[in-house]
């Protein structure tokens, strides 16, 4: 089957199914239309996997052994994640069709399906994603309180008067973060964005990012004004 030419080749997709002949044909042909694949067989490990990697979308099934895929779509949702995700399942009602969209499901597809519909549906599914997590806006100077960034020059006026160069990795969070201000910003969504990591790292590296903002921006670091910590979220820009 011929790869779509409007995805991003290395989207990276979790399909969580307890048939393994299900799983392996949905990994495969995955995998022939250009996205990386990871599986898991059940609801906890599917919860695992999310925690610990970045994934542009998710095919959950819904009866799954032990916890169901409902109730690890509440579990991904509680995480304010924003990736899309396409229920799988044997019953095809109106009505559990309706309580898969309003556990957070972004899809819903009956089995068995119709395999090239659920590829362009998956294609689909990221591509609004992506282009729901462009920028809003075209920024290059941004002023708050006393402070000033000036992207195009990569470097800032801190609270004081004082002039800072910015690196790039600095430049490009306070960028993200600007962009969704009064958001927040997922930790996931700023690694893949800022970083590109798609297995999270252990270390605090967004943290000391922030503790620099905060030391050049804020009057008190520890009652911000400007930048926020959402505990187990993320972070948040307000002006």
């Amino acid at each position: 089957m011929k790869s779509s030419m409007n995805k991003d080749p290395k989207a990276s997709i979790l399909v969580v199914e307890d048939e393994e002949s299900l799983s392996n044909a949905l990994k495969l042909n995955l995998e022939l239309e250009g996205y990386e694949v990871s599986v898991a067989s059940d609801g906890k490990q599917a919860i695992d996997r999310f925690k610990q990697e970045y994934f542009d979308c998710i095919i959950l099934d819904i009866m799954l052994p032990e916890m169901d895929g409902l109730m690890v779509c509440e579990s991904i949702r509680l995480q304010n994640s924003k990736v899309p995700i396409m229920f799988l399942s044997a019953k095809s009602a109106g009505a559990d069709r309706v309580a898969g969209l309003k556990k957070g499901g972004d899809d819903y597809m009956t089995k068995p399906f119709n395999l090239e519909e659920l590829l362009l549906r998956v294609d689909k599914l990221i591509l609004k994603n992506n282009q729901l997590s462009k920028p809003k806006e075209n920024l290059d100077i941004v002023e708050f309180g006393p402070n000033k960034v000036d992207f195009q020059a990569q470097e800032c006026i801190d609270l004081k008067g004082n002039k800072h160069s910015l690196t790039k990795k600095e430049l490009m969070l306070l960028k993200l973060l600007v962009e969704n201000k009064n958001e927040v910003v997922t930790r996931e969504h700023i690694l893949k964005t800022v970083w590109g990591y798609n297995v999270y790292p252990s270390t605090r590296t967004i943290d000391n990012f922030i503790l620099t903002f905060r030391k050049y921006f804020e009057a008190d670091s520890r009652n911000p004004n400007f930048f926020h910590s959402v505990r187990g979220v993320g972070y948040k820009f307000t002006m």
